[in-house]
């Protein structure tokens, strides 16, 4: 039993928003440059869970990822402006078929390099599935090839801490001396700049009439996303609705949505709110005794994916701040995609990320039934 139980809320709260502290606290600090806050909010949060310091699964995670999430994306998107989405972020779809590509590649060339058992073919197109898309296309592909359950426990959990080192790898590259030289980037260069003019002036005032109205225009969003998307049966895209509500609106009313203050920070809250459960959430221990083997493939996977994505942006000149985003959106999803642009300071990248990393969670299961098909006829 943990030392903090499943049903104890405050403490789990205080540990959730302490870690979501930390996050902001480390993306202030020099260090941020090589290892961001995203990768420690995660990896505190694993080494929390597994030492069984707080449980693996609790009703409060379930309220983060219900509710503070959706709550969180029309925060970061109040102030998305479609003609980013076409000039600074139009690179950021081709980026992420380059990445598709890239995990095609090490799910097939993997199902072939290591032994997975009997269910290889499953295992191979559930995967492929699910790093161009997200858990839910796990979910669907594994039922759609007939994963025995058994076997999607143990796959599931392997996935989960190569996730987590992708993450950290998108996140540290910009800090590679190499990649830098070889990979340049406007956007990095803007970026960096502009951090070392901001003053202090610059920074966001807190307005409570301004978050007030924020959260309940977020939460209507969210209320009618949810309505949409039940009605049309795909409750699953709930976040693809959220995002086209919200960009929409933000449009329709630009010069309104500019003047709102603090809705920025509101967003990234709840993002890191979400980092933090998604380390809690994680079976490391589980994962080390059943699951080596997939995890070795699994990190075979992404290293494919990172060479095939580097290869690609050298060849077609893709900045290197949108390749890393255009492969986020595919191997972590829309919401890390958006909240690592968002810690790196690329808020041009924010609603591309989101919506090509949703454009993955349409096609994925195609992709991942028709790979597993193809390896069952080997």
């Amino acid at each position: 039993m943990p030392i903090i139980s499943a049903d104890n809320n405050t403490a789990l709260a205080a540990i959730i928003f302490g870690l979501a502290w930390l996050g902001f606290w480390v993306d202030g600090k020099p260090i941020s440059k090589v290892l961001p806050g995203v990768p420690w909010v995660i990896g505190i949060g694993l080494l929390l869970s597994n030492t069984g310091i707080i449980p693996g699964d609790a009703p409060a995670y379930g309220f983060v990822g219900q509710y503070l999430l959706p709550l969180g994306v029309p925060f970061l998107l109040f102030k998305a402006n479609l003609r980013g989405l076409f000039t600074d972020g139009g690179w950021v779809l081709p980026a992420f078929v380059i990445s598709g590509l890239g995990v095609c590649a090490g799910a097939i060339s993997g199902f072939f390099m290591f032994d997975l058992g009997p269910e290889g073919p499953e295992i191979a197109g559930t995967y492929a599935g699910a790093f161009i898309g997200g858990v839910v296309n796990f979910v669907a592909v594994s039922e759609a090839v007939q994963m025995s359950p058994n076997q999607f426990s143990v796959a599931l959990g392997a996935s989960a801490p190569a996730s987590i080192i992708g993450l950290v790898v998108l996140a540290m590259l910009p800090a590679v001396p190499f990649i830098r030289r070889h990979f340049p980037s406007v956007i990095i260069e803007h970026t960096n700049q502009t951090a070392v003019t901001k003053g202090d002036d610059d920074a966001p005032l807190f307005r409570s009439d301004h978050v007030a109205l924020g959260i309940a225009i977020s939460f209507t969003i969210c209320a009618v996303s949810g309505y949409v998307s039940n009605w049309l049966g795909l409750g699953n895209y709930n976040l693809f609705f959220i995002t086209i509500i919200t960009v929409i609106v933000a449009n329709i009313a630009p010069n309104q949505f500019a003047k709102l203050q603090g809705d920025f920070a509101l967003g990234m809250l709840c993002m890191y709110a979400f980092f933090a459960i998604i380390g809690a959430g994680t079976d490391a221990v589980s994962f080390i005794k059943s699951a080596p083997v997939l995890f070795v493939y699994c990190s075979y996977l992404l290293a494919v994916q990172f060479v095939v994505l580097l290869l690609g942006a050298k060849l077609f000149k893709i900045d290197l701040a949108v390749a890393i985003i255009g492969s986020a959106a595919a191997i972590v999803g829309a919401a890390v995609a958006a909240a690592l642009a968002t810690t790196k300071g690329w808020k041009t990248l924010i609603t591309p990320g989101i919506t090509i990393g949703i454009l993955g969670y349409v096609v994925a299961n195609f992709i991942g039934v028709a790979i597993f098909k193809w390896l069952s006829q080997i």
